[in-house]
Order: structure tokens, then C-alpha cells, then sequence
């Protein structure tokens, strides 16, 4: 349920810090015009991101368990692939956001309305989709389905309140900080999904290895137990890891991490201030 909580209020205040950004810069340009080819362009990709989840939570109900597998391990994978793109794109790149959106609604403004819609699409879509995504992904292993999708719906409204208070200059957000932390706990939340994809795949008969456990850690830490439940709901832990699953959590969470933080200028020296020139005195001060 917190891993759920925490994707969806930062995926639904990126999108909503994107919505907020169109608003006020159509508004201050003076095309109040264009506002609802917006908000359909924004319900459209709305609209796309729901049908996903509802396809992927009910489409593969009449398949073979196997297919089921197969399709929830590829799934997983390419979920954990779009959040790592995603994370490290908002760290390059959440500096130049605000011009970024601005030169693309210039150019639709200029173009026929249909530009506009494009645009909501575009701009909102590729985050619906992504948190529709590993949302589902992230949920896909939960216990108690119903908690999961009450803390997502939880974090995406907060995410909304957070977004509006932030557009109206009600409230001021370290979004440097903000994106940093919230990036480095989904790192390892996609390396848990990355693992859990592996054994889905093991499951299906596409990857080798199923049923040679690495280690076994049920006797320290029960999967029963309350502690259990949270770290298999959280970072999908799993008492008895394949060693497929094992390395692959190793592999993405070493090498994610690392540059992650080196993206993220994590212990990196700020350049000193220059030391002010020495005054040379005015004639007239002679």
C-alpha cells in the first residue's frame, strides 16, 4: 500500500506540475481560447492511461495460467524500463521542463487546433501510462489487492491537491529534493518488480532456473509475518529467491544506483564562489 502511495504521488504531481505549467502559461499569454482543446488533449490521455489498467487487470483472465505468467514477467519488465527512463529523464532534465513545455505550446499555438489536443495527449499520456503501468506491476504481487489500490488512488489525489496549491502559489515544493528521494525509493521498488517480472518468466518456462532457490530466509524473516507482508508488499522481497532473481536484483539495483546518483550530483564538490576583485579607488577618493 505505501509503495502504491508513494508511486502515485509522485507520478500524479509530475503530471499535474505538467498541467499546472500549459495552464498558466496559456493563461498568461493571453489564449484562454484553447483551454478546453486542452483539457480534452489531458482527458484523452486520462482516459487511455484507465482503459490500460482495466486491459491488463482483467484482459488476461481468459488465458492459460502460463500465458498469464508469460505476459505479467514481459509486463513487469517493461514497467520497471519505462519508470528507470522516466527517473532519470526528470533528473536531466526538470530544470528545462518549464521551457521545454513552453516551446512545444508555442509551436501548437501556432498550428491548427488540433495541436492542442496533441499536446494534452502527449504531455499527460506519457505519465498516465507509465504509473498505469507499474502501478499494475507494482500491485500485481500484493496480497491484499484492495489496500494497493487505495494507496495508489490515495497518493494520485494528494498528488492532485499538492499540484492545484502549487499552481496557485499556495505552497512551494523542493522539487530537486522531492524528485530525489522519491527517485531513489522507486529505484528500489523497480528492482524488486525487476526481480518478481524474472520469476514470473521462470513461471511461464521462458527462463531457466525455477526451483533452485539461492537461500532460503523464511526461518529470519516469515512471509506471514507482519514485517514479512511489508517488504513483499513494498519492494516485492521474497523469502526464497531463485538465483535468476537474486542477480538480476543485484545487477539493476548496483548499476541503477550508481548512476542515479551520479545523474543526481550526489556527492559531487559545487564549484566555489570566485573571490571578489580587489576595489581599485576612484580618482576622487585619492
Amino acid at each position: 500500500m505505501l509503495a502504491n502511495y508513494l508511486i502515485g504521488l509522485r507520478e500524479g504531481l509530475e503530471a499535474g506540475l505538467i498541467v499546472g505549467i500549459l495552464l498558466a502559461y496559456v493563461n498568461r499569454v493571453g489564449r484562454r481560447d484553447v483551454l478546453l482543446r486542452l483539457w480534452i488533449g489531458i482527458g484523452v490521455a486520462i482516459a487511455i492511461a484507465l482503459g490500460l489498467g482495466a486491459l491488463l487487470t482483467w484482459g488476461p483472465y481468459g488465458l492459460s495460467v502460463q500465458a498469464q505468467e508469460a505476459i505479467g514477467g514481459i509486463l513487469s519488465i517493461v514497467a520497471v524500463g519505462l519508470v528507470t527512463w522516466m527517473i532519470f529523464w526528470m533528473a536531466l532534465h526538470a530544470r528545462d521542463l518549464r521551457g521545454e513545455l513552453h516551446s512545444r505550446l508555442d509551436a501548437a499555438l501556432a498550428g491548427t487546433g488540433i495541436g492542442i489536443v496533441v499536446l494534452g495527449v502527449v504531455a499527460v499520456g506519457r505519465e498516465s501510462i507509465e504509473t498505469a503501468l507499474f502501478l499494475w506491476a507494482a500491485a500485481k504481487s500484493e496480497t491484499n489487492t484492495a489496500l494497493g489500490t487505495i494507496g495508489a488512488v490515495g497518493g494520485i489525489l494528494t498528488a492532485v491537491v499538492l499540484a492545484y496549491l502549487v499552481y496557485r502559489g499556495a505552497m512551494r515544493i523542493n522539487l530537486r529534493v522531492f524528485f530525489f528521494w522519491t527517485g531513489l525509493f522507486l529505484v528500489l521498488v523497480a528492482a524488486g518488480v525487476f526481480a518478481y517480472g524474472l520469476g514470473d518468466l521462470q513461471e511461464a518456462g521462458l527462463l531457466p532456473g525455477l526451483g533452485q532457490a539461492a537461500y532460503s530466509v523464511s526461518g529470519i524473516i516469515s512471509p506471514t509475518s507482519w514485517y514479512g507482508v511489508i517488504l513483499s508488499g513494498i519492494f516485492n522481497f521474497t523469502a526464497e529467491p531463485t538465483w535468476l532473481q537474486v542477480i538480476g536484483w543485484v545487477s539493476y539495483l548496483v548499476v541503477v544506483l550508481v548512476l542515479f546518483l551520479r545523474v543526481s550530483g550526489v556527492g559531487r564538490r559545487q564549484p566555489e564562489p570566485s573571490p571578489a576583485p580587489d576595489r581599485v579607488p576612484s580618482p576622487a577618493a585619492r
